[in-house]
């Protein structure tokens, strides 16, 4: 494999950080544990990196495999200028989910997205069915109030005409996302992510350091124009044929799950929430756990064979 991406930046995770090759372009990865494996997705944003999944990485890694990439632009992946979009992330889940069934091939695997990025595992599991055993996800989009009105045609996005050429012009490109990227500003949001002051200094700390590196700026800009976000993700959500567990907290910018109602009465469903913020795992971290060992031991209950 390739010399990792991005040497300058400190690793995120205290793990092997490994670079795959693929339909998404050069991937760093991180890689720890034995066991079952598990992959893990950090979401969007203009911070965005493997840090953010940390503290789910650090208590699986010493029972599974655990797998922890940074998405297409961001962390010590390739950030080169290109387009960023929907079938860019989803083809980089499907690149990570490739080089699990290669080290661990049989084995079922689980995935967890937090916010956005679950959109993309969502649809990577329509696309490939047979490849996951459950999904979970954290603080998902496309559950807000009103939005069942989420069934335009298939692959159709959210994207505001023009926005991403204003924001991209070479004039204020840098200089834009430099401003949005200050420690004041990335402070700023992680308060409205936590619904409190009691923002994780380390996740703060790692943001500041991964907004630095050239390029750093392609792939939030695709996020702030709308384009990553899918006007078909009801669609992807009800079309869903595997176990889902949906977290989220009740504090913060991110607590509307007021759209979710029909997930609560879906057999194949478990919503589950927390008196937190977005990123439950970082404030309670024992109650996420506990519940989500709880459906991963239902989850493979179920798929056990019947005795003989």
């Amino acid at each position: 494999m390739a010399e990792p991406l991005g040497t300058r930046l400190p690793p995120a995770l205290d793990a092997e950080r490994r670079t795959l090759e693929g339909r998404a372009g050069r991937l760093a990865c991180y890689v720890a544990g034995d066991g079952e494996p598990l992959l893990l997705v950090h979401s969007i944003n203009a911070a965005g990196s493997a840090y953010e999944v940390r503290p789910i990485f650090e208590h699986f890694a010493t029972r599974r495999r655990v797998y922890a990439p940074d998405l297409p632009g961001f962390g010590a992946s390739d950030r080169s200028e290109r387009r960023y979009d929907v079938r860019l992330y989803v083809d980089a889940i499907h690149d990570v989910r490739g080089e699990i069934a290669r080290e661990c091939p049989g084995r079922p695997l689980d995935a967890l997205a937090l916010s956005l990025s679950s959109e993309f595992l969502a649809r990577a599991s329509n696309e490939a069915p047979d490849a996951f055993r459950s999904l979970a996800l954290v603080t998902p989009t496309g559950f807000r109030a009103g939005s069942e009105r989420l069934r335009a045609p298939a692959g159709s996005t959210r994207e505001v005409r023009g926005l991403h050429a204003l924001l991209t012009l070479p004039l204020w490109r840098r200089g834009l996302y430099g401003l949005l990227t200050r420690p004041g500003t990335i402070r700023y949001f992680l308060r409205r992510t936590w619904g409190s002051d009691a923002i994780d200094a380390g996740l703060a700390a790692y943001d500041d350091a991964t907004t630095d590196p050239p390029g750093a700026e392609h792939a939030p800009y695709a996020f702030l124009c709308g384009r990553l976000f899918s006007r078909d993700v009801r669609t992807v959500y009800e079309s869903l044929r595997v176990p889902v567990w949906l977290a989220h907290g009740t504090r913060g910018d991110f607590a509307d799950f007021r759209g979710a109602d029909w997930a609560r009465g879906h057999e194949r469903w478990t919503v589950r929430a927390f008196d937190t913020g977005a990123l439950p795992h970082f404030e309670q971290p024992e109650a996420f756990f506990a519940g989500y060992e709880g459906f991963l031991d239902s989850v493979a209950e179920r798929v056990q064979p019947a005795p003989r």
